[in-house]
């Protein structure tokens, strides 16, 4: 019998801590009370009634929210009505490789600055902006992918600063911020922003469930109001079922509920992953995530992880090397996500890892 792969590539949760009973139950009321509007359609803004909660909840005024297909719609909106083929725009390295993507579309000129245990090097933001005007600034403040690092409040202080004195926005692309394990949501920038410097997006499919495709934009009125035309324009309004459903696990407090299951499940998968890295590839160097689906391992700096994958496909286990995620280099990294599987199986996970280390390490002395 085929060995079943464990996979460490997508980031995804695996079935067994999907919602299924919430979502039905949340479903069931919203076709109850709201079915008029989760029926029809709606405006580029989406759900009138998830745009209220997520202002409250943002404390904003709900003209400065817009409800979306899943945040990744966000992002190619904002991209696309916000930068031109020749603007400066600064990422992190290693970042998100499908951001990275939308952004190359674009036509671009990407800036970038390396990633520190906690966040982004701000020298090297700042080094950036005063190199030639920026014109947006991508960052993943909170348990980043891939790197799985929180940027730390001291720093989005201070990029808040850097951008409302150089003139460029901050895209915070933030949808794994409720998936805390330790000490719970930090502040986000958009929460310290005076000069209307950041767009802020979040997305349910971290805490609801991938498949609901709802995200959404937080931001300066006049920015989302021009956004939210433009996806009226595209596509008349995003899904409003999928939104009303939320829209009733949010104020009913089924959120809150699955937040706390889905971070539970979550942290021991974590847990399980560092314990088996430090017995089994104790040379390797990462990062301990505070949160999220992801960890970023640092291997020798002789072995190829885009070879080394080969290798563990054979022993039955997948991951995402890490160039992946760069512009250039990562060769040596790789990332891990610990969302897709059990504690036990990630444990089998990684000494299938390390089992192709050893034959990639014993085929290179032969």
């Amino acid at each position: 019998m085929a060995t079943k792969v464990i996979s460490f590539a997508r980031g995804a949760p695996s079935t067994d801590i999907l919602p299924v009973e919430a979502v039905r139950e949340a479903a069931a009321k919203a076709l109850d009370s709201d079915w008029e509007r989760a029926l029809s359609y709606g405006t580029g803004r989406g759900h009138p009634g998830l745009a209220e909660w997520l202002a409250e909840h943002h404390s904003v005024e709900p003209e400065q929210v817009m409800v979306t297909n899943g945040s990744m719609e966000a992002a190619a909106i904002l991209f696309r009505h916000l930068i031109s083929d020749g603007d400066r725009v600064l990422i992190e390295q290693p970042t998100y490789d499908r951001t990275l993507l939308l952004l190359r579309q674009q036509g671009v000129e990407l800036a970038t600055a390396p990633l520190e245990e906690d966040g982004v090097d701000v020298g090297a933001v700042e080094a950036a902006a005063e190199a030639g005007p920026l014109k947006l600034a991508h960052l993943i403040p909170s348990f980043h992918n891939p790197a799985g690092c929180r940027l730390s409040v001291e720093k989005k202080r201070r990029l808040v600063e850097i951008a409302g004195e150089r003139g460029f926005t901050i895209y915070e692309d933030d949808p794994y911020r409720l998936v805390s394990f330790e000490g719970g949501p930090q502040e986000t920038m958009l929460d310290m922003d005076e000069t209307g410097s950041i767009i802020h997006a979040g997305s349910f499919s971290k805490t609801v469930s991938p498949g609901v495709r709802v995200g959404y934009l937080v931001g300066p009125e006049e920015q989302i109001a021009s956004l939210a035309k433009a996806a009226n324009e595209t596509y008349i309004s995003p899904n409003m079922l999928a939104e009303s459903i939320v829209w009733e696990m949010c104020r009913s407090g089924i959120l809150e509920q699955n937040v706390e299951v889905v971070t539970k499940a979550l942290a021991e998968r974590r847990d399980a992953l560092v314990e088996a890295l430090r017995e089994q590839i104790p040379q390797a160097t990462f990062v301990v995530p505070e949160g999220g689906y992801f960890l970023w391992l640092d291997l020798n700096e002789d072995v190829d992880t885009a070879k080394l994958l080969d290798e563990a496909k054979e022993q039955g286990v997948t991951f995402i090397a890490g160039a992946d995620f760069l512009l250039e280099g990562g060769a040596s990294s790789l990332r891990l996500a610990f969302c897709a599987e059990p504690p036990d199986r990630i444990t089998e996970g990684v000494s299938r890892l390390a089992a192709a280390l050893e034959r990639r390490r014993a085929g290179a002395a032969a």
